[in-house]
């Protein structure tokens, strides 16, 4: 603080070419200037020094102090966030009339004496000089606020923080790549999840304990974090879909049209051996509804046993059954060249070898049916396999999307990204 005081005037050549004094600030007057925001417990956080007084009345005060302030912290674009603080200095006592006060530059702060700070970095300290009328008192009333900017520094924060998390973010998406059968699928989303659980941790014990605004940087720490949850449910039902088999579950004709069909002809999957294409796609359903018609024109026999109408026309046609069993039967033999005990010989043999073949048959029909059965169940299991491959896929190019618009828009949504 500088002023002018007429009573501490003097002439140097009466005084021994005196030009200045050093005087005790509490043996003269003094403007009593203070912080109006201060945080500090003794208010005043200056050195009362000794003011320098010249001869012409002039007088110097540059008390040296540590100022504690009151200031409001705006966390929401944290840690690419810029700060302002305000230090309000005026007189205590006196109204604008018995002190005003002047800002001695308009660029506000001196800053050739900052020394820089591994956080922080200071971009300016403007000054505004404001007068205030209240309607109590016609005086005036005078103060200086001085505005402090600050940016904090992000590289510490991009390395230890945002990096991480990205790199964390896309082993989850490893993860889809994972075949179900290793049995480390769902462990490795675990895994991530808990990881990403730490480094939460670490983003709240930096954050100071407010609840104003969220923080970017825990914004998109939350945004990853259900990324990673959601990606453990899929990863459940993947290996849900990879275990089904027949003796279990009976897909859906829903479920076959979405999974088989229309996602693998999205995302450009195909079955060994097969292509899917749209064309195929219609053929396959014309056929389907092609075999559900000829499934509902034939006989209830025929359905029930799974053969052609006209089975039993084509088997065996020269053989008569006479049982309901269907045990015996006879070839009609003429008697000219043979007699009645060579014609029941014959009956006798053909009724033993209708019973055998009878045997042979029914035990081939059960071995048939054992295969056809295995072939079935074989193949509503792959697919299964192959609708948890294709959620598999799914999931991997969703939450690859989600990962890239998260960070991409965390990032640019910053004031500022980079502060070396």
């Amino acid at each position: 603080m500088e002023w002018n005081d007429v009573n501490l005037r003097w002439n140097e050549t009466d005084y021994g070419n005196v030009k200045d004094l050093r005087i005790p600030p509490y043996k003269i007057w003094k403007p009593d200037v203070l912080m109006y925001n201060s945080a500090d417990e003794g208010f005043d956080g200056t050195y009362q020094t000794k003011v320098v007084v010249s001869s012409n009345g002039n007088c110097l005060y540059i008390p040296p102090g540590i100022f504690k302030s009151t200031c409001k912290i705006d966390i929401t674009w944290f840690p690419f966030d810029d700060q302002r603080c305000k230090m309000k200095f005026g007189s205590w006592t006196y109204s604008g009339w018995q002190l005003d006060l002047q800002l001695q530059s308009e660029d506000g702060g001196d800053l050739s004496d900052f020394i820089k700070n591994g956080e922080w970095d200071l971009i300016e300290v403007p000054g505004v000089r404001n007068v205030q009328q209240y309607q109590c008192c016609p005086e005036p009333y005078v103060d200086i606020t001085f505005v402090i900017k600050i940016r904090r520094r992000t590289i510490y924060y991009l390395y230890n923080l945002v990096l991480p998390c990205v790199m964390i973010s896309s082993m989850t998406l490893l993860g889809f790549s994972l075949p179900p059968d290793t049995g480390e699928k769902l462990t490795l989303g675990v895994t991530i999840l808990l990881s990403l659980t730490v480094f939460h941790n670490l983003v709240t014990e930096t954050l100071p304990q407010v609840s104003d605004a969220m923080p970017v940087l825990g914004t998109y720490f939350n945004c990853i974090m259900f990324m990673v949850a959601s990606s453990v449910v899929s990863t459940v039902l993947i290996l849900n879909y990879h275990h089904r088999s027949a003796e279990t579950h009976e897909m859906s004709p829903m479920v076959k049209s979405l999974f088989l069909q229309w996602l693998p002809w999205v995302l450009r999957l195909n079955r060994p051996g097969e292509k899917i294409t749209r064309k195929t796609i219609m053929m396959n359903n014309k056929m389907r509804e092609l075999e559900l018609k000829e499934r509902s024109s034939k006989s209830l026999l025929a359905n029930v046993l799974d053969i052609d109408d006209d089975f039993r026309a084509h088997t065996l046609p020269h053989t008569h059954t006479t049982n309901t069993n269907n045990t015996a039967g006879f070839i009609r033999v003429p008697h000219g060249g043979h007699s009645v005990d060579d014609s029941h010989l014959v009956h006798t043999c053909m009724s033993s070898c209708t019973r055998e073949l009878n045997l042979i048959l029914k035990e081939i029909r059960i071995i048939t049916d054992k295969m056809r059965k295995e072939d079935e169940e074989s193949d509503v299991k792959n697919d299964w396999r192959f609708a948890a491959m294709v959620l598999d896929r799914l999931c991997l190019i969703i939450f690859t999307l989600f990962t890239i618009t998260a960070t991409v828009a965390v990032l640019l949504s910053a004031p500022h990204i980079i502060v070396p």
